[in-house]
């Protein structure tokens, strides 16, 4: 199985994930194998994953979940305000 960048990129997801079966997997493996962009793409994909993954590179600030929703609501009540007349 042939595949071109934008079946790889589908599939980078179900890749990382292991969710693909194995004539899937060796072909997106040799498809990367001479693709700098799909390595590329799939090493950045592999990357955010651990961040996200790491509870400590996302902390919130003290008070920032009231500010959201805060900040939400206002939102919402002028979009209502506006639409209504």
């Amino acid at each position: 199985m042939v595949m071109n960048c934008e079946q790889v990129w589908r599939e980078v997801s179900n890749f990382l994930d292991g969710d693909v079966n194995s004539e899937l997997r060796a072909a997106i493996e040799e498809h990367i194998g001479g693709c700098q962009r799909c390595t590329a793409v799939i090493a950045g994909t592999r990357n955010v994953i651990h961040l996200f993954q790491d509870e400590r590179m996302v902390e919130v600030p003290v008070g920032f979940s009231r500010r959201l929703h805060q900040r939400l609501e206002d939102n919402m009540s002028g979009t209502r305000r506006g639409f209504l007349g």
